[in-house]
């Protein structure tokens, strides 16, 4: 067989085999064309999956009428002119074989206008010959090309197409990550005439966000940490989500160099290293970024779909973007709470305000212990600093910012003070209702070393400041009896008090209180999984809203399995798979079929909450707090929750022993 040159036609229909490998590559080629063109709004119109119609819409710069013909030609292209062009391409396209590739497997019908074009013209092409016909048109100012009947010339390449349902997801995909790195443009989806996505302009960083959100789901960006660093020529910007929000597919990892979609192995490698041990070996994490760079320092023309780049700087590149997400990640696992007010610090913010000084000065924190002299001057000390500082901060600092050589970028873009239902919710969390709160005990009697821990220890403790005439009616504490129980003398009678079912009362107070709004939950960093019945299972998936709303969030991973990704703040210090295990058997799950009320939880909840050994010095704390708490219902709580001790037969059997 002698050499020869390839027809025309051939040689198109060969290079389609590369550009168009099914229809959400069609539609990708031409939506990057409308963008290259300047369009801020582009429809994009399918049927029958993409093997019917499609049909894009732009208002570009549109196409003139004399390279309308030159326009479905091979190698025809207005985006690179010469050898330099090539070296630092800013275009999407540039090859110019994306329309002549298409008309080649399709019918394609190309009209367009620009701006200083008095009159549409309209380009039609077929498979076959290739042959160009144009005609006059009516059109506004833009392009729109029609392809319909994919691969209608070439049935080998038609019968392997997906199902219709297959091919839109996979356009729908492509105009996602398209989506997501031009926010100035809307794009409008629709499938058989219905609109199934429509993304509006986003200009403010707020509607930036919700475009993220509207691709990558709400919880995305509820989980993620944004980034934005700009370093010697490289930046780097967008979301990464946070460790405990990992996925167990490949789903949502968004990449972009100079905003072209990417699946770059070098990218997605320095991502997976800073995230390094933070995730099980079999998920993946889940980031949209934006990479940023000189169009010199980059060459895109290494794959046929584009997908794959080749850096200049490959190790530099690699370690930018690793040094970038490591450190986020790192500085959102060990974030600064301010816990008098429940503010959370940015890692580098070194310089706070005098308000936030003074209130640290005089937290809040430690209202158990009795304040000294020394404690009172040091106070005041720390009170004349912070005025001094506010007076020389109004001064000198009209307009202060906080600066960093990391560009704002080391962490997410938290404001000074999250919105006031965390802040107070965080505060709340973090007063001292705890049992292990440290607090100045009441000196107790010795208790010698020959006495067993679990033994009764003799305490002597008034509840209130009264003369010697009422001593006969004040409450005292008399004894502590192992496991957690209280001997008390309450109007001259004794009686046995159950410092759990006091603790249980206060417990459930704070839950209570905190019941309108949804609890404070806090994200796992390894997600616990952990095996059910299939009653539990179904229990769980019916009241889901009612576990988000005591902070934990649960998903089914299988009928018999479930993995608890948050859990409340409330039970931080308690193993989670028991608790739940605790949690259930409180609500009886297994033997009961109705459904709970509002009480039920919080009581379930409450009892989680309870520590499991009660020491001597937290049963006296515990009843400290409820001195404090119930106030004026404090004898009648002791009342409640105590028995009275009868001590009749215990003298009448005194009586028989000792002589009269």
């Amino acid at each position: 067989m002698t050499i020869a040159i390839l027809p025309a036609r051939l040689a198109n229909q060969i290079a389609a085999g590369e550009v168009v490998e099914r229809p959400a590559s069609v539609v990708k080629e031409l939506v990057e064309n409308s963008i290259d063109a300047g369009a801020t709004s582009i429809k994009i119109d399918i049927e029958k999956g993409g093997a019917k119609r499609i049909r894009i819409i732009d208002n570009g710069k549109g196409i003139a009428k004399a390279e309308l013909a030159l326009a479905l030609s091979r190698h025809a292209t207005s985006k690179i002119k010469d050898l330099d062009d090539l070296e630092a391409i800013s275009s999407l396209g540039f090859r110019g074989e994306a329309l002549a590739s298409i008309s080649s497997v399709a019918r394609l019908t190309l009209t367009s206008k620009p701006e200083a074009q008095a009159s549409a013209w309209q380009a039609n092409a077929e498979g076959r010959d290739m042959a160009v016909s144009i005609k006059p048109a009516a059109h506004p100012n833009g392009t729109t090309i029609d392809v319909s009947d994919l691969f209608f010339n070439t049935p080998a390449r038609r019968k392997f197409l997906r199902t219709e349902k297959t091919e839109f997801a996979h356009i729908e995909e492509v105009i996602k990550r398209i989506a997501l790195a031009n926010f100035a443009i809307t794009f409008v989806l629709t499938h058989n005439h219905k609109v199934v996505k429509q993304f509006r302009v986003a200009n403010s960083s707020i509607q930036r966000s919700k475009r993220v959100a509207q691709v990558c789901g709400q919880k995305f960006i509820d989980h993620a940490i944004e980034i934005n660093c700009e370093h010697d020529g490289l930046h780097l910007q967008g979301w990464i989500a946070q460790p405990s929000y990992y996925r167990n597919q490949n789903d949502l990892t968004y990449s972009y160099v100079n905003n072209r979609m990417m699946r770059d192995k070098l990218i997605n490698h320095a991502i997976r290293q800073a995230y390094a041990d933070l995730l099980p070996s079999d998920s993946y994490p889940a980031f949209v970024l934006f990479l940023q760079l000189d169009f010199c320092e980059v060459d895109v023309n290494v794959h046929p779909s584009k997908h794959e780049v080749r850096f200049h700087q490959g190790r530099y590149v690699h370690d930018f973007i690793y040094s970038v997400c490591n450190r986020a990640l790192t500085n959102e696992l060990a974030l600064k709470v301010d816990n008098s007010t429940g503010e959370i610090l940015t890692p580098d913010n070194e310089v706070q305000s005098p308000q936030q000084a003074e209130i640290q000065a005089a937290s809040f924190i430690t209202p158990l212990r009795a304040s000294t002299d020394s404690d009172r001057q040091s106070n005041a000390l720390a009170r004349d600093q912070a005025a001094s500082q506010k007076a020389e901060y109004s001064a000198d600092n009209k307009d202060p910012r906080v600066s960093s050589n990391f560009s704002q970028a080391n962490a997410r873009h938290y404001s000074t003070k999250i919105n006031p239902q965390a802040s107070k919710a965080y505060s709340d969390l973090m007063t001292p209702l705890a049992l292990n709160s440290q607090v100045t005990e009441p000196e107790l009697p010795p208790i010698t070393t020959d006495v067993a821990p679990t033994a009764a220890m003799p305490i002597l403790v008034n509840t209130a400041s009264s003369s010697q005439d009422e001593m006969t009616d004040a409450t005292k504490i008399l004894f502590w009896q192992a496991p957690h129980y209280l001997v008390i003398q309450q109007r001259q009678a004794l009686r046995l008090l159950s410092v759990n079912k006091l603790e249980h009362l206060l417990r459930l107070q704070v839950i209570q209180q905190r019941w309108h709004e949804k609890l404070v939950s806090q994200p796992l960093l390894l997600p616990i999984k952990i095996k059910v019945s299939e009653k539990v299972a179904k229990f769980v998936q019916i009241n889901e809203k009612q576990f988000q709303h005591m902070g934990m969030e649960i998903r089914q991973l299988q009928t018999s399995t479930l993995q608890i990704r948050q859990f409340p703040a409330l039970l931080r210090n308690k193993d989670i798979a028991n608790s739940f295990d605790k949690l259930i058997k409180q609500l009886d799950v297994e033997n009961q079929e109705s459904v709970y009320a509002e009480i039920d939880w919080q009581m379930a909840l409450a009892s989680l909450m309870l520590s499991e050994e009660c020491t001597q010095a937290q049963a006296l704390q515990v009843w400290r707090n409820a001195e404090s708490d119930f106030n004026c219902q404090f004898e009648q709580q002791l009342r409640l929750n105590s028995v009275a001790i009868d001590l009749t037969s215990s003298v009448n059997e005194l009586d028989k022993i000792l002589p009269k």
